[in-house]
């Protein structure tokens, strides 16, 4: 049976990557799409969702756009990063208008109440939208099947501060609100993500393919920007793609079931940071929910189901 996922995103090249693995995928149903401020703000990141939604996908298999948080739960003016993802998040591409700014935040409702114990939510971007659910709807949200969050870093760098990732440090108050309070939650952190590299090579190769002509432009740009960052980097990390394959191919990572902190104060360096206190002699600090974190992944796994999603042939 196909997975219905619901998806948090904020519309950056990394979550159209992950949305065309899905388009492509004969294994997920994409229910609907939240979108959120972040990488770009929200009403562009709806109007972007909606061209993609208009343009690429045929009318039998379209779902709802769903127009998410505009600003995060610290009440700070949100900061975005056309250098990294573009104006509209589509890198070079400017987006025809196609749709809204609609406030229909509350069809999330909808959709959980519709599937009934069988969605998965992937949050793939900041999480101010899921945690207003938690808000508004604890209950409700028990009954989600399985929550995926693409945000932290565990003992690693961060990629905004030295501890600190994107999507956690953007709205940290939000981040733990979710931490608090989500059962069947796995997080999927920079520790696995930075590491699912998608190379130029890659990209060529699935653009002489022909199942995708958007992979390329968007790709060239993301890379454009992390090559000019790191110049010993070899590809663009997917961040979102993977985290949105988490839910089909687990045996790709390997997990550990631990506490998590989320750090809220005001201060540059430590907003935002994910803690975890791997000592089992240690009752962890402000009663901190278990979660399971993945730490570690095969990437010949990833790089086999990536390619084999994108080009319609098989790599083993």
């Amino acid at each position: 049976m196909k997975k219905k996922v619901l998806l948090f995103a904020d519309v950056g090249i990394d979550d159209i990557v992950a949305l065309i693995y899905a388009y492509l995928s004969d294994d997920i149903e994409i229910v609907g799409v939240v979108a959120d401020y972040g990488n770009v703000p929200r009403e562009r990141a709806i109007q972007t969702a909606n061209y993609l939604l208009m343009t690429y996908v045929p009318e039998e298999k379209r779902f709802p756009i769903i127009g998410g948080a505009e600003i995060p739960m610290t009440a700070k003016e949100p900061t975005f990063y056309p250098e990294i993802h573009g104006e509209y998040g589509l890198g070079p591409i400017i987006p025809e208008k196609l749709g809204s700014t609609t406030e229909n935040f509350f069809e999330i409702v909808n959709i959980i109440e519709q599937y009934d114990g069988d969605l998965t939510i992937v949050s793939i971007g900041r999480l101010t939208s899921l945690a207003t659910m938690y808000i508004l709807y604890p209950d409700l949200m028990g009954t989600v099947k399985e929550i995926y969050v693409m945000g932290g870093a565990f003992w690693v760098p961060g990629n905004v501060t030295a501890v600190s990732e994107a999507n956690f440090y953007s709205d940290p108050v939000a981040a733990r609100l979710v931490m608090n309070y989500a059962d069947k939650l796995t997080i999927i952190p920079l520790n696995v993500t930075d590491y699912a590299i998608v190379t130029p090579e890659m990209v060529d190769y699935i653009d002489s393919k022909g199942q995708t002509e958007l992979l390329k432009p968007l790709l060239d740009y993301y890379y454009a920007f992390y090559k000019d960052r790191n110049p010993d980097i070899q590809g663009s990390p997917v961040h979102d793609a993977i985290t949105l394959m988490a839910p089909l191919f687990e045996d790709m990572f390997t997990f550990r079931e631990l506490p998590v902190f989320i750090v809220t104060t005001e201060d540059r360096i430590n907003q935002g940071q994910s803690i975890t206190d791997i000592r089992p002699y240690i009752e962890f600090e402000n009663n901190a929910k278990k979660h399971r974190i993945a730490f570690g992944f095969e990437y010949k796994k990833f790089y086999n189901r990536f390619m084999s999603q994108m080009t319609g042939e098989v790599f083993e």
